[in-house]
């Protein structure tokens, strides 16, 4: 019997991002979802977790700048950043290399860095006129948004189209790829 490959996600907010990979390997017998770690207590993430039956753990910013935080995550394979705002440090993209993803809700590079995050990203790009705009799955590394992108998918910004006409797009570009993206990337990096 093979052994199962086991995914912390990270989240900083409601967690629909979250819940949705969590629906989507409920159905993979080798791909769990070993606990879901948040950066505030009173992020919604922890009620979906709790209704999906999933540990759900708030960290502090202390804790998480210090390589112990390590300790909590040995039985982790993977990190996947769901809505989460922190900067990853370096200690642990260096314990996990080319293990931990992250999507943003525009196509990078363009609106990315820090500061650039859910709504102030549709923001920008009605602001900047732009006539597309998208997700970028991507690996994490020392800096905001920078690390090897794995997929893009585009959609439409109508002129007459407001930050949350976006965001809603953007959403179902997120809810429809993202689970399948990381499946596929953990699948062809399997030893």
């Amino acid at each position: 019997m093979s052994t199962k490959i086991r995914l912390a996600i990270f989240a900083s907010g409601s967690g629909s991002n979250a819940e949705k990979i969590i629906d989507h390997f409920r159905q993979q017998q080798d791909i769990v979802i070993a606990k879901i770690w948040s950066n505030r207590s009173n992020a919604f993430v922890h009620e979906r977790a709790k209704k999906l039956d999933v540990p759900s753990e708030t960290f502090a910013k202390k804790d998480f700048k210090e390589k112990s935080f390590l300790q909590e995550l040995k039985d982790v394979d993977y990190i996947i950043l769901a809505g989460f705002l922190w900067l990853i440090p370096s200690y642990l993209v260096e314990a996990f290399p080319s293990k931990i993803i992250n999507i943003h809700p525009a196509l990078l590079p363009k609106f990315g860095g820090k500061g650039m995050y859910g709504s102030h990203v549709h923001e920008a790009v009605v602001r900047a006129g732009e006539v597309e705009s998208g997700i970028t799955i991507h690996l994490v590394n020392e800096e905001y948004d920078k690390g090897e992108i794995l997929f893009q998918a585009k959609c439409e910004v109508r002129a007459s189209d407001t930050p949350d006409d976006v965001a809603e797009k953007i959403h179902a570009l997120e809810y429809e790829h993202f689970p399948k993206v990381i499946e596929d990337y953990i699948r062809s990096h399997k030893a």
